[in-house]
């Protein structure tokens, strides 16, 4: 099972924000609950789900126009390349903010494109 109290204990990390799409208001609950997605380096669309703040500066509600551009902070597990010779990123959105998908993943592999510094 995941544990955010693990995933804080790692020691050197880089962080980053991936870039995401922020997709319909979920609930009004304060400060608002928000769906995003992004689309891995395998092609699989992944959806997170959490508060407002943690994906834009931006205050949304349900009368906002969707989708809008967003960020989720992660961490830069590991960097290397794929059997194509294509840079590769594994990342973990663990950290900052302990996000996890829908499925309950928190761990990605995207391409470097997909993330800014933080």
């Amino acid at each position: 099972m995941f544990s955010c109290a693990a995933a804080a204990k790692s020691g050197a990390e880089e962080l980053g924000q991936l870039a995401v799409q922020i997709i319909r208001f979920v609930d009004d609950a304060q400060p608002g609950w928000i769906a995003c997605e992004f689309v891995d380096a395998h092609g699989r669309t992944h959806t997170l789900i959490d508060k407002v703040p943690i994906f834009s500066d931006i205050v949304l509600d349900a009368e906002s126009i969707y989708p809008q551009p967003g960020t989720v902070g992660c961490e830069i597990v590991a960097r290397y390349k794929g059997a194509n010779g294509v840079e590769l990123l594994r990342i973990s959105t663990a950290k900052p903010w302990c996000i996890t998908s829908t499925e309950e993943l928190s761990e990605f592999v995207v391409l470097p494109s997909q993330v800014g510094a933080d």
